[in-house]
Order: structure tokens, then sequence, then C-alpha cells
């Protein structure tokens, strides 16, 4: 699916003084990603990527939430993801596009986490360089409760970010933790108070829309040779992971746990 910012019905676009801001727009759903989300994100950061007028970016959400993840209801009841679950279609074993457009943007990126990034919400937000959160912010990496694995956020950028072994701790249990417990880890750089928030992540913004853009560019890519590993080869082999697990039992009751709000009950296959 190709898309422009003026197609976009679940995305919010804007460009303003060398800042581009990305705003998941699906407050109904606390924005919950459908395929039409996941395509229009793609597209926004291969836009702000590609415009000589951007020199960073700003993603954010529609309040109450930053995204909530996965649309699940949807995803049950959607054909596509009903026929991939029950192994009736190829898949390509390739990182998912959202993730590499985000991971492969040129501009430095920073994640002003209004509310809940949870499951591929919290991925997003790992996506950026820098992440700024609300003192409403919550994060997990929920994907181990719906019998799944992360993507590459949470494999890749997690451990570099928090260490090895908080890494772990979260992506292991699912916890969930609130934005004090994030910058005591350092998973935010800052917390700041709800309505000030898009206010502080524009400042700083604005701070790094100044400098020089070539030298921004090169600056990205030498952190992401440093702090990082390949998100494609990684990613990859997510997706062929994730393929496998969508089609098990323990996936199944995981999901069905979660709409019937209760504890899961896995048994490994």
């Amino acid at each position: 699916m190709t898309l422009a910012p003026a197609d976009f019905t679940c995305t919010l676009y804007a460009v303003a003084d060398h800042v581009a801001v990305i705003t998941l727009n699906r407050p109904e759903r606390r924005n919950a990603l459908n395929p039409r989300a996941y395509a229009e994100i793609e597209a926004a950061f291969r836009a702000a990527s590609a415009d000589p007028e951007v020199r960073c970016v700003v993603v954010t959400g529609s309040d109450p939430s930053f995204c909530s993840g996965e649309d699940v209801k949807e995803m049950m009841t959607g054909e596509g993801g009903a026929q991939v679950r029950a192994g009736q279609v190829p898949v390509k074993y390739a990182p998912t596009p959202a993730a590499m457009a985000a991971l492969e943007c040129e501009k430095p990126v920073i994640a002003a986490v209004n509310g809940s990034a949870v499951g591929w919400g919290m991925e997003l937000a790992l996506f950026a360089d820098i992440r700024i959160a609300s003192d409403q912010a919550k994060f997990a990496e929920l994907f181990i409760r719906r019998g799944l694995i992360c993507d590459v956020g949470g494999l890749l950028r997690l451990p570099a970010i928090v260490g090895p072994a908080k890494a772990a701790e979260l992506l292991f249990t699912g916890d969930v933790i609130d934005a004090a417990e994030a910058a005591r880890i350092g998973l935010v750089s800052e917390v700041a108070a709800h309505g000030e928030l898009m206010g502080r992540a524009m400042a700083l913004a604005g701070r790094i829309a100044a400098n020089s853009p070539l030298a921004l560019r090169y600056m990205k890519q030498g952190l992401a040779r440093t702090a990082y590993g390949d998100p494609r080869e990684v990613g990859s082999w997510a997706i062929e992971v994730i393929y496998r697990l969508f089609q098990t039992e323990d996936h199944r009751e995981g999901v069905k746990s979660f709409l019937e709000k209760r504890e899961p009950v896995f048994h490994g296959r």
C-alpha cells in the first residue's frame, strides 16, 4: 500500500519549523494498529526522511494513549489475519515495514509518549532516538502474554537502552511499568507533566533542528553503528518466529484471555 500524508485516515502528519509531527489518531481504539495504521506509519516516516525541510521528527498519539499495540479485535475478525494464522497464505520473512521505516529515518526521532505504550506501541517508542514521557505514560512489552515475541525494538534496542537483564525481565514477564520507573531504568530521558509533554518535546526538537542537517544525519548513522545490531537480520528472524507462534494454541489462548479480560493459561502447544 503506497500512501501519501494527504491520504492518511489513521494518522496526522504536519511539518513546521523543520519538525515533522506524526500523530497516531485512532483515539477511540486507543491508537491500536490495524493494517492501514501500520502502512501510514511507514509512509509518514518515509516522507519525513525524504523531506529536505524536515530536520527532526516527533511521534506521539492522540490522547488518551500513545499506542495500545495491535488492534486485537480487528485482528481476530480480519480475513487476512485469520488466513495467516491458519498457515493458508505464504509469508515473506522480512522485518516489519513500519519498523524499518522508523529505524531507517535519517532524521532524529523523538517519541512523546503521552499515555500507554504497550505491545507494538512500546516497540514504536523504542524505535525513536529519544523518549520523553508524560507522567501518565505506561510501558509494557506484552507479547509474551499473547504467546508471541516482540519486534526488533524489544529484541535489539531495549537491551541496549536498559541493559540485557532489565530487558529480559520486561520481555519475559510482560510487566507494565509507569513513567517514573521508565525514567529510573533509563527507558525515557525525561518525565513531564501531561499538559507540558508536547511543549517539552517540541522545544527539544527545535534545539535539534537548529543544527546542521548533514551533521545530524551522520551523527545518527554513527550512533546506529555503535549502539545497535542489524535490524534486518533480527527482524527477519522475528517475523518467521511470530508466524509460527500465530498458529499455536498458546497464542489463541493469549488473545482469547485478553478479549475475555482474564489471565491466560498456557500449555506449551
